[in-house]
């Protein structure tokens, strides 16, 4: 069975930034090793954090680029919604409702949690792996 990595909008930018511990997953994906996953609110993040950077027309690219990669967007439905609020309930002074998401699409698949945010970590939700900044 292949390894499941579901990764947040800030390991993507690291990844983009040609950060070798994220690019570990990237690959892994490409090469069929592992299944790796997005939250379809994560790309919203990710394309919105690299457009206040870099502009629009360069977030579009990147978005592109990650729709034609073999990451897997993920998209909201209810039940993942329903246990993203769960998890927001719970941890409402720890995360963000971006975060819940990620952790709920995580557990549906069983998935290690791949994050730059230490509190998803802190959370102890799901297993998880920390790529620092």
């Amino acid at each position: 069975m292949k390894k499941r990595y579901v990764v947040d909008a800030g390991v993507l930018a690291l990844y983009f930034a040609g950060r070798e511990d994220a690019r570990k997953y990237v690959d892994e994906a490409y090469s069929g090793r592992s299944e790796v996953l997005i939250c379809e609110v994560n790309v919203a993040e990710f394309v919105y954090n690299y457009a206040r950077v870099f502009g629009w027309d360069a977030a579009v690219v990147k978005h592109s680029l990650i729709r034609d990669s073999p990451i897997r967007v993920e998209g909201v439905d209810e039940s993942l919604t329903v246990a993203a609020a769960k998890i927001k309930l719970k941890h409402c002074n720890l995360l963000s409702l971006a975060d819940c998401y990620l952790i709920a699409l995580a557990k549906r698949f069983k998935a290690k949690l791949v994050t730059t945010n230490s509190n998803i970590k802190e959370s102890g939700e799901v297993k998880t792996e920390l790529l620092l900044l």
